[in-house]
């Protein structure tokens, strides 16, 4: 191997800006590569210098290994780190890299290969004695000859895309009529993001834990085990929560676990971080090997913490051509370390991703984060809506959860909907709390999806005085009046006014009265709040951001609340066409239309299928009704609120 003081990361976020810190701390000359919706990105700005690769497309930029590589030449790198995600386990780009002459930061194309192809894989670990989850790997992908393997699995089953990861190509089946419409969606989601429709079947293990173990090789076959990682709270197949050691891990699983994981790297010759994942049964002692990530993981942070190990140090190391400094002798853990996700998505939709500019991004600093975010920054349709990973580090468990909970208490993300009320509720659980949550956790706890958190009249209050004082002050800097229905109100003092607010479209009728300079006092139906200056109301204290939302009203977070606060319109009569609508919900590319014009639909049916970020998503009937009329066409790309097609009353 070559060594080099120059390197180029091959993406973006969070993960671009965690590797050019390490990068930046060894010494190395950093180089960022960007999409032109990423040319204003935090790791652009981080990095010795920065390259454009192409259009906002992952596709055009991201995934464009050709203008990777002359971009790399440009600058004069002699290695390239590919993250994770995008390029980074794709055997040709490793294989690109080489020929180029450059060092390429990961395993060697035939390892990626290998366990890229969870078909391949797997086969292969049968071969090398890993235990395996029983299943369908072969080359005949007709349905009819994975519907009659399908039987004989039995059910429930998984099915996913041979190629897949991160969730994307898998679908559980409880029911064999349920097979084609899955097999369909799988094979989709695997070409559009892995450009492969090839797919496997698994009997799905239940009650499981996903544990998987952190494993590091170097050029002169010494591979040790880092541990573990739990990583059983999922939704979709998506970890939620990720944390090491494993809750309730014993010594003797552990060692078995970790023999099983080195086994698994040795028997294809693998070099640098790599995670074995296996599924651990309910009955605590039988495991099976599901994939084998050939590349650094999202949640390596918490690995990290418990071993005091750089792991992006070690990587880069190893391939410089040094051995691992570390013997598997070296490995101790210490303390607990967890780890939760920040998306800017809604969970009370469905988890829709949200788009738009961040007004606002604060959190605590009693943990670590890894973010590729920063406050005037804007969440782009065409990638992951991941803005941060939140670590927190205790010498114990429960000291962890604490800290954890604090910061996210204290986490303000403004102009985007996220998932910290979401995450927040998580951390209250009682399987999350001791450590027992499986595989099938979200499913059992969320049943019908995330509540909406019922609105305080404490936080109705809130807003309506932050909501006057902000227009009233925006008035007086302007030397303007206030509008109609800030009539009476003055800084000073003045009359009652009513006041309708509308939050995140929920009407609210208040009074509110400005009672000298200090207070404002607001009622609702039986209820009377003030609120002072620093945001106390009747004396208690209120976490509370705001910030202009560019056009109106304010965006407020506050008591695991995030709401766009604005006066309300009078109300529009609503029409029974307006009221059957099916709109996008996101923006994407509409892949199929189920439905034609005059078809009788019932509540729950599909009509639509959603490509956006790469997953597909079903919209389904919220009613049963009749088709009045087709509004758009398949293969359309889609805004979000773009009108797809119109209900009527089936009588």
């Amino acid at each position: 191997m070559s060594t080099f003081d120059t390197l180029l990361i091959a993406n973006r976020g969070e993960i671009a800006c965690r590797i050019i810190r390490t990068a930046r701390d060894l010494g190395l000359r950093t180089v960022a590569v960007y999409s032109h919706a990423d040319a204003n990105a935090l790791h652009v700005s981080m990095a010795d210098e920065a390259h454009p690769i192409g259009l906002a497309p992952a596709a055009d930029s991201y995934l464009n290994s050709d203008a990777i590589l002359e971009a790399a030449k440009a600058s004069g790198a002699g290695a390239i780190h590919p993250g994770y995600g995008f390029l980074s386990e794709n055997a040709d780009f490793a294989r690109a890299v080489e020929r180029a002459g450059l060092v390429f930061v990961g395993p060697s194309a035939e390892a990626i290969e290998i366990m890229g192809n969870k078909a391949i894989a797997k086969a292969h670990m049968l071969d090398a004695g890993v235990p395996c989850v029983p299943g369908y790997q072969g080359d005949d992908q007709t349905d009819a000859t994975l519907l009659s393997h399908a039987r004989n699995i039995g059910m429930p089953l998984m099915v996913k895309a041979a190629a897949g990861g991160g969730g994307k190509g898998m679908r559980l089946v409880t029911d064999l009529d349920d097979l084609p419409e899955a097999l369909t969606l799988a094979r989709a989601e695997g070409s559009a993001s892995f450009g492969n429709g090839t797919l496997i079947l698994e009997r799905a293990v239940q009650s499981a834990r996903h544990i998987e173990i952190q494993i590091f090789a170097d050029h002169d076959g010494n591979t040790i085990a880092l541990g573990e990682r739990d990583c059983s709270v999922q939704r979709r197949h998506q970890k939620v929560i990720e944390e090491a050691p494993a809750p309730g891990m014993t010594r003797t699983i552990r060692k078995r676990m970790e023999k099983a994981a080195i086994a698994a790297a040795q028997s294809v010759g693998y070099v640098g971080a790599g995670t074995v994942e296996f599924l651990l049964d309910g009955n605590g002692e039988d495991f099976y090997f599901l994939e084998m990530n050939t590349r650094l993981q999202v949640e390596h942070p918490v690995t990290e913490m418990v071993t005091g190990l750089d792991l992006v140090a070690l990587q880069l190391a190893v391939a410089q051509g040094a051995p691992l400094p570390v013997s598997q002798e070296d490995i101790t853990l210490s303390g607990h370390a967890i780890e939760v996700r920040l998306y800017a998505e809604d969970p009370a939709n469905g988890f829709l991703p949200s788009i738009g500019k961040i007004h606002k991004f604060e959190t605590d600093n009693i943990i670590r984060i890894d973010t590729g975010v920063r406050s005037g920054d804007e969440v782009s349709p065409h990638y992951d809506p991941m803005l941060a990973k939140l670590i927190a580090y205790g010498d114990t468990r429960d000291e962890a959860l604490r800290k954890l909970s604090q910061a996210l208490d204290n986490t303000a993300v403004l102009g985007v909907t996220t998932n910290v009320a979401f995450l927040r509720d998580l951390l209250d659980r009682t399987e999350v709390q001791n450590g027992t949550a499986t595989t099938s956790f979200l499913d059992d706890a969320y049943p019908n999806g995330p509540p909406q958190t019922a609105v305080t009249s404490q936080t109705v209050a809130l807003s309506a005085a932050l909501l006057l004082r902000s227009e009233s002050d925006k008035a007086q800097a302007q030397s303007l009046l206030p509008d109609a229905s800030l009539a009476g109100f003055s800084s000073d003092g003045g009359l009652p006014i009513p006041l309708d607010l509308s939050l995140d479209g929920e009407l609210h009728s208040i009074t509110a009265t400005s009672v000298g300079t200090d207070q404002i006092t607001v009622s609702g139906d039986g209820w009377t709040h003030n609120v002072s200056s620093d945001l106390r109301i009747d004396g208690h204290r209120t976490t509370a951001h705001h910030a202009p939302d560019g056009m109106r009203g304010l965006y407020l977070q506050t008591a695991g609340h995030h709401l766009h606060v604005t006066r309300a319109q009078p109300w529009a009569t609503t029409d029974a066409t307006a009221t059957g609508a099916l709109t996008a919900p996101m923006p994407g590319l509409l892949v199929a239309l189920n439905v034609a014009a005059g078809d009788t639909v019932q509540k729950g049916d599909t009509l639509a299928v959603l490509e956006a970020m790469k997953m597909q998503h079903q919209l389904t009937a919220a009613a049963d009704g009749v088709v009045a009329a087709l509004h758009v066409e398949t293969g359309q790309q889609l805004s979000k609120g773009a009108l797809i097609l119109t209900m009527e009353d089936p009588t």
